[in-house]
């Protein structure tokens, strides 16, 4: 749900966002640091950083050395000034948490869901659970700036509905934002899981690394895309589709479920290597059984957990000379597998990329985790609600 339009700022608190996003960092600074960074007046700053501490978005945090006279007063972005709600739908786990605006979750909840219920079933178990954690943190609807939401299909972000999802039965082109719109207020944001993951994974671990990419491996395989610091989603939100690119070398008869041959999903993601080992006779279901299996010491789950790697290291090679990523990061279930499914990438990225293009690029395990998704969810909102207009249209509002 967009915000409501303002009156409009006076001209001398136009542009108060823009003068907000220095503060964004959390580093605490006076109005003359402000008014330098800015290459604005003085007076044009005092007005503008008063305007926001009338909103609530910035707070006092104590006072700079004095260089004569009184000291100076230091200003940050106020944390606790509003929350937001952060979702993470898998297709059978639910994640809600509320974080303040610098992403810290302040209270986190994983229930069993399974997403094959429908959209209006799932979406009222999580906005019922997300009110509880509101309670718990002594807070109310009202004081939500925006909801963020991880789903586990393909997603056209602009409009928050998805598109033909392959396991989500029933939530083709349902209008996400509409719906949760009717109970909570701000922006109602709406994104692939993986590309979620990836941004978690970037403003938790990797801001020094604006170019990277997140594979999640488990029961399907996808990407999220970083670049520039930004989330790169393609014309209509499928960059990063890597499950069903073609393996070179794979075997012909082995059929994906989007109805191909050869993909990498139908080769290396949890239920083709379950499926490898149970043929040798090994009693592997999911991936969490791969998972035990490596952890046991089982040489054919070691082998075919490796072999899996080097496939996916196939096609990302191809993604490392296309898109020089820093860093590229292995989470979902597989990753749990340590060491020997990122040996497999390592070996075949290594080799088959350029020289240049591996020069510094790093590829290690998530650190963020099974929190990624709802770390990225919180960001994804924060980005938006502390965007420079949503500032200037949020101060209009609470100084009107």
């Amino acid at each position: 749900m967009a915000m409501p339009v303002p009156t409009a700022l006076p001209p001398t608190l136009t542009g108060t966002g823009e003068l907000f996003q220095l503060l964004r960092d959390g580093k605490p600074r006076t109005r003359a640091e402000l008014a330098q960074l800015s290459s604005l007046a003085r007076s044009t700053v005092t007005a503008r950083v008063d305007a926001l501490l009338a909103s609530g978005l910035l707070e006092p945090v104590g006072e700079a050395a004095s260089t004569g006279g009184r000291p100076p007063t230091r200003f940050a972005l106020s944390r606790e000034a509003r929350v937001v709600i952060a979702i993470d739908l898998g297709a059978s786990h639910a994640s809600i948490a509320v974080s303040d605006l610098s992403g810290s979750v302040l209270r986190e909840r994983t229930i069993t869901s399974d997403i094959a219920d429908g959209p209006e079933k799932v979406l009222a178990r999580v906005a019922a659970i997300a009110v509880e954690l509101l309670a718990e943190t002594d807070r109310g609807p009202g004081d939500v700036a925006g909801v963020g939401i991880g789903v586990p299909g393909p997603v056209e972000h602009a409009t928050g509905r998805l598109a033909n999802p392959p396991i989500m039965p029933g939530w083709h082109d349902f209008d996400i934002p509409a719906h949760l719109g009717k109970q909570f207020a701000g922006p109602i944001l709406v994104d692939n899981d993986v590309n979620l993951m990836a941004l978690g994974e970037y403003v938790t671990t990797w801001r020094s690394a604006p170019h990277l990419m997140l594979v999640k491996v488990a029961t399907g395989i996808g990407a999220g895309i970083v670049a520039d610091g930004r989330l790169m989603r393609g014309a209509l939100g499928s960059a990063g589709d890597l499950g069903h690119v073609q393996v070179a070398g794979a075997p012909a008869d082995v059929v994906c479920r989007c109805g191909n041959t050869g993909c990498l999903e139908a080769v290396a993601a949890g239920p083709a290597i379950a499926a490898k080992l149970r043929a040798q006779g090994l009693d592997v279901n999911s991936s969490q059984d791969i998972v035990d299996a490596v952890a046991a010491g089982e040489i054919a789950a070691l082998q075919a957990v490796r072999e899996a790697g080097r496939d996916l290291g196939t096609v990302l090679a191809t993604c490392v000379n296309l898109l020089n990523p820093s860093v590229i990061v292995i989470g979902g279930k597989l990753s749990e597998a340590g060491e020997y499914l990122l040996a497999g990438v390592r070996e075949v990225v290594y080799q088959r990329s350029l020289p240049l293009a591996t020069n510094d690029l790093r590829i290690v395990s998530t650190s963020a985790g099974g929190k990624g998704g709802i770390l990225g969810a919180g960001a994804m909102v924060i980005d938006a609600v502390l965007a420079p207009r949503a500032v200037d249209s949020y101060v209009a509002q609470r100084t009107a």
